[in-house]
């Protein structure tokens, strides 16, 4: 910030020019005139803007058709628009030679791209040396047919997190137990992952519960550990449980927020008399007013949040209008809320990523909101307090570790309700390890007694999964092993009396490692000092640096890495859904719908790769000063 405007600087040579004219100036001092910058990086920028010739282009017309099917799939571009009357002119415009096609022909050709990425898809799973987390929801669709998301999440041999889309399929009414394990099933043996199953997300729904059992009943064999830990109950479905019982109590004036603004949205006029009040008030004019839907409480947060932005104006136009407004004592709980709940948002945003590792942010995401809840500068406003008294109700049934009545239980799932693998993927997250899980217990456990018995049970099913990983790179006769039994000798031939008595030395300590034994992988990890921490830290990267000294913890790390915290991944789908099926895309066949979406989503990824691709080979030459 030079004099109040901002300066775009040349990393090279230091000079400052103008941020908001455009980028025009910047590549020409980079192009020809900044005296420092070297041949090398000059030249690789010159061949980054540089256009293809038309000279040199060849019309390929079974590539064009290629490129118009993927912009179909990913612009959710309707099948009837290739039948319409300027659509042909405009592609001869462009290209005499190109053969238009119609409706049927393009349908016809996304679901042949569909199989065909799918069939990629498939052959990717199976040459897949890693376990795989997955996600699922169910979803109502225009039509009133009943859909199921699944959602698979791993990481590749090249510790890279992904996310596909494996079905999108109809599900017949009643959604039971029985049939969501059904369903569930099936998906996974189509693709041939039923085997390769760590976690299945879904939210806290009695039935995606019994699901769960039912898949850990009838499959238990093909589980790790016997699906002792197969159900991770959705994260923002449980931060939304919370809130909810939170806004509650300010319910009347949220209501009355509500209403207010759908008064002001329902006519022309109405929002023209708003934005006059708003505009001599010196705030800006809003071209829409922001609604919220009521069971997502985010959506709520925005929607009182904007309102308070324009809370003298709706007050204003309230008594204008013979509007029913807000109170000041419902404003100011209003207004309370919207900063005590500004923390749950930050945390709703961290649990719904799924491009990125979040399990491992688990326990510090559970000690931040109890943090939240208990602190003591709040306790001086009653419409805290009472909020918070609200949802710690939820937070102790969810988050909170229970009494262990009986230590010699195996289902030890069962008795703290809360899952393990969870806490294992922060132990291997080597910037907190095993000390920040003992910190955890400390502060969420009600008594010394009951966190030692905490900390000991996560300890004792880390190793238990790190002998099951073992157990099997073992069987699959992977080169990987913990405990090596280190080298034999051969003896020599006896020429001179110090050779022999150095192979002897040499057998001898041999032998002595075999007695010893060395560390194993755990205790080796646990051993080292903590990574240091940073927000540009990459955990998987961390991994992949490390894979020759700790093979199976980092195999462990690739799967437990993998477990999303929440389902959303999953929900986004039905929003592509709707997108596509419309009010004029009704007789889609669930077929046709499943094959769109999901073709999408792997054309998303494969966009997203191409792009991280093409920023290794770019260069940053000026920074934002």
């Amino acid at each position: 910030m030079v004099d109040d405007v901002w300066k775009v600087v040349c990393k090279y040579c230091g000079l400052r020019l103008g941020a908001q004219s455009g980028t025009s100036s910047l590549r020409s001092h980079i192009a020809t005139t900044c005296p420092a910058i070297g041949d090398a990086d000059r030249n690789s920028f010159l061949d980054t803007i540089k256009k293809k010739s038309s000279d040199t282009f060849v019309f390929d017309p079974v590539l064009s058709r290629e490129r118009m099917v993927q912009f179909v799939i990913h612009a959710e571009i309707e099948f009837n628009k290739f039948e319409d009357p300027y659509f042909e002119p405009w592609m001869e415009s462009l290209q005499p030679t190109m053969k238009c096609v119609g409706r049927q022909t393009v349908r016809n050709d996304c679901l042949k791209m569909y199989e065909k990425m799918k069939q990629d898809l498939h052959n990717e799973f199976s040459v897949l040396d890693s376990r795989v987390c997955f996600t699922s929801d169910m979803w109502t669709s225009l039509q009133n047919l009943g859909y199921m998301v699944i959602t698979a999440h791993y990481v590749d041999a090249d510790f890279k997190l992904k996310k596909k889309i494996i079905s999108l399929k109809e599900v017949k009414y009643p959604h039971t137990g029985y049939a969501l394990e059904e369903a569930i099933v099936s998906s996974l043996t189509e693709w041939g992952l039923r085997e390769k199953i760590l976690t299945l997300t879904l939210d806290n729904a009695g039935n995606n519960t019994k699901a769960c059992e039912l898949i850990v009943q009838h499959h238990k064999h093909e589980l790790l550990c016997e699906g002792a830990h197969l159900h991770v109950r959705c994260s923002a479905h449980i931060l939304n449980i919370l809130v909810q019982d939170g806004m509650e109590l300010i319910h009347a004036a949220i209501e009355k927020i509500r209403e207010l603004l759908k008064s002001i949205e329902s006519s022309p006029s109405r929002i023209q008399n708003f934005n006059s009040i708003a505009t001599n008030k010196g705030l800006k004019a809003k071209c829409g007013i922001y609604l919220d839907i009521p069971n997502r409480w985010n959506s709520t947060f925005r929607m009182v949040r904007e309102a308070l932005d324009y809370k003298s104006v709706l007050s204003t136009y309230a008594e204008q209008y013979l509007e029913v407004a807000p109170n000041e004592e419902e404003w100011s709980k209003a207004e309370a809320i919207c900063v005590f709940l500004k923390a749950f948002e930050e945390a709703t945003n961290l649990v719904s990523a799924d491009r990125k590792p979040t399990s491992h942010k688990f326990l510090p995401l559970v000690l931040s909101i109890r943090y939240a809840l208990n602190d003591p500068a709040w306790q001086n406003n009653e419409v805290f307090v009472d909020l918070a008294t609200a949802m710690k109700v939820k937070f102790a049934k969810y988050w909170e570790p229970k009494p262990v009545p009986n230590e010699s239980s195996l289902r030890r799932r069962k008795e703290y309700d809360f899952n393990i693998v969870i806490v294992i993927a922060t132990i291997l997250d080597p910037r907190r390890k095993f000390d920040y899980v003992e910190f955890f217990y400390e502060k969420v456990c009600s008594n010394f007694d009951q966190a030692e018995k905490c900390t000991k049970s996560a300890q004792d099913w880390l190793k238990k999964y790190f002998n099951e990983y073992e157990r099997l790179a073992r069987s699959d006769g992977s080169a990987f092993v913990s405990s090596s039994s280190g080298s034999t000798c051969t003896v020599g031939s006896p020429v001179l009396g110090k050779r022999v008595l150095e192979e002897e030395f040499a057998d001898f300590k041999s032998r002595r490692r075999v007695v010893r034994r060395p560390k194993s992988e755990i205790d080796t990890y646990l051993e080292e000092d903590p990574a240091e921490d940073s927000k540009r830290f990459d955990v998987l990267g961390w991994w992949k640096a490390r894979a020759d000294q700790f093979p199976v913890l980092s195999t462990m790390a690739r799967d437990f890495l993998a477990i999303p915290l929440s389902t959303v991944s999953s929900e986004s789908a039905f929003s592509c859904g709707n997108r596509i099926l419309g009010d004029t895309r009704g007789s889609l066949t669930p077929q046709m719908l499943e094959a769109l979406v999901s073709a999408k989503d792997w054309l998303t990824i494969v966009q997203d790769k191409d792009k991280d691709k093409d920023d290794e080979g770019t260069h940053c030459f000026f920074y934002l000063q």
